[in-house]
């Protein structure tokens, strides 16, 4: 459940590039009332470390999107813009944003308290190492090939991750989360004057890769959890799938999906209008 969603599209688009990034100036964004039990719960989560964590995978793949896209590469003034971009008290809003609309109202104590506990924390503490870890390629790939070697057999922690997967919906929603943002990408660097191309063949290009992006998510994430639970007992990571499968779990989950892949979508957008705008710098 807690913070399971992929920073990147899974795959390169057709024209090489492609954005789920952190979060970019020109958002104004209202700061929400403040409300105890969400800011309780965020707390529990650990939410500012993941965003950190996100701002650093952010950083490092703007400097990556700049050595494929822009003739200057990866220039002092990308990197002033992607200082700018990702900006961890604007993410934080854009969640806090999602959390409040999706929370209004319900009763956080089971979640709350669930990861206040010495369990809870632990979860917390593993996905946070696991995501850190990844950013590492040859971890990513190493973690990658431990699945591909599991393949074909149910073993009872295999399920186990399966069941968590579907519990929280996690491959379908990283996967159209992964697309939207990928389509909102596009959508700034045509706006923004860096390329041609019509909102039709937008969706043709991102939908030409849905199935190559379910794939490639799917091995991700069972990679990133076999990696990050792999600590906790099997009747450990079953009092976690419980926590997903009831209501207030499912409403933390849906909270989860509404504040991340509102900030992805948002500063898709916004990085491609920063990278159109470089590309036209360039070529006066």
């Amino acid at each position: 459940m807690a913070q399971i969603f992929r920073l990147f599209p899974a795959t390169r688009l057709q024209h090489g590039w492609a954005g789920l990034v952190a979060v970019v100036t020109c958002l104004c964004l209202a700061a929400p009332v403040r409300a105890e039990p969400v800011e309780d719960l965020l707390s529990a989560l650990r939410m500012d470390e993941m965003l950190e964590v996100m701002r650093e995978e952010g950083v490092a793949y703007g400097a990556e999107l700049a050595q494929d896209m822009l003739p200057g590469g990866d220039s002092a003034r990308w990197q002033a813009l992607l200082t700018q971009i990702y900006d961890t008290d604007k993410m934080r809003t854009v969640v806090r944003n999602g959390f409040d609309d999706t929370l209004k109202g319900r009763d956080l104590t089971q979640v709350t308290t669930f990861f206040d506990t010495d369990l809870g924390q632990s979860i917390t503490a593993l996905e946070l190492s696991a995501r850190r870890a990844m950013a590492d390629d040859s971890v990513e790939e190493a973690a990658r090939e431990t699945y591909r070697s599991l393949q074909g057999e149910e073993t009872p922690r295999v399920a186990q991750i399966t069941r968590f997967i579907e519990a929280n919906d996690l491959l379908e929603a990283n996967v159209a989360g992964a697309l939207n943002a990928s389509f909102r990408f596009f959508s700034g660097l045509v706006d923004g004057g860096g390329l041609a191309m019509s909102e039709s063949e937008i969706l043709t290009d991102v939908w030409s890769q849905e199935e190559e992006t379910r794939e490639d998510t799917q091995e991700w994430l069972y990679a990133f959890l076999l990696l990050a639970y792999q600590p906790l007992e099997d009747d450990e990571l079953e009092a976690y799938i419980d926590l997903s499968t009831s209501e207030q779990g499912r409403a933390l989950n849906r909270a989860l999906f509404a504040g991340f892949n509102t900030m992805y979508d948002d500063i898709s957008y916004a990085l491609g209008l920063a990278a159109a705008q470089m590309m036209q710098q360039q070529d006066l």
